[in-house]
């Protein structure tokens, strides 16, 4: 499994949706960012600190229209990026992550 981080205005928007083709740095990047179940906290960490609300969407990859590309980000670990839209069908569940008083969020256990 894979994990997207959306603020719950994108998730919204989305969710009825048959496809997401990206949040705004997705779209300048030109690939649809995710993270593996031990990168989703440092990912919400460094770009979603403190934001009430945030959504944690599991995605299914053989769901996905074409395979991800495992490539280097933050300190050269491989980050799964997806260069099509995201069927909205291979979100097989979604999270709204509690946020703590220090600005961090709370993650459920997450599967691999």
């Amino acid at each position: 499994m894979i994990y997207k981080l959306l603020r719950a205005v994108e998730w919204a928007a989305i969710k009825d949706s048959d496809e997401f083709t990206g949040s705004p740095v997705d779209l300048a990047d030109g690939f649809i960012h995710f993270s593996t179940a031990a990168q989703a906290p440092e990912t919400a960490g460094k770009y979603f600190a403190g934001e009430a609300g945030l959504v944690l969407a599991q995605i299914d990859p053989a769901r996905l229209p074409l395979p991800l590309k495992w490539e280097p980000s933050r300190g050269g670990a491989l980050f799964p990026h997806l260069y099509a839209a995201l069927p909205i069908s291979a979100v097989v569940q979604t999270w709204i992550l509690d946020l703590r008083p220090d600005g961090r969020h709370d993650f459920p256990a997450l599967p691999s």
